[in-house]
């Protein structure tokens, strides 16, 4: 099996050679075999980014892209590992719909009824409206 230098596996993989030596750093990848002193990868490194790369399309961080890797019995499945990761995921994600939708209807009803001259005028406005709301 031939083996890639860092540049042919940035390349492959469209990534700085940079990002590689970052995740060797951080454990996402292992350390590669050296050879006269320079970085050699076997092929297995490019399925790894595969994962990584697909994982970061899904909005996964590099924790819970380390938990995959290594946050689980070495027996778990691989189906398994991104099932587990995906329901939280998939809950963060929820939250943060509703998250936006709220400041969609925060901002429409902004846009709707602000008729202010000043930030002071606007900032009382929402104060008193603020206070009124909460009971205060």
């Amino acid at each position: 099996m031939s083996q890639l230098t860092i540049s042919q596996v940035a390349e492959r993989a469209g990534l700085k050679p940079s990002a590689i030596r970052y995740y060797e750093q951080i454990g996402i990848l292992p350390l590669p075999s050296r050879m006269g002193g320079k970085r050699r990868y076997d092929l297995t490194v490019m399925y790894r980014l595969a994962i990584v790369q697909r994982a970061r399309q899904m909005g996964f961080t590099l924790d819970e892209i380390r938990q995959l890797f290594f946050g689980f019995r070495p027996v778990t499945r691989a189906s398994e590992r991104w099932i587990r990761l995906s329901h939280r995921k998939m809950a963060e994600l929820d939250a943060l719909v509703h998250e936006i939708r709220d400041m969609q209807q925060l901002l429409r009803k902004m846009m709707r009824r602000c008729r202010c001259e000043t930030l002071d005028q606007c900032g009382k406005g929402i104060f008193t409206t603020n206070c009124r709301d909460s009971g205060v």
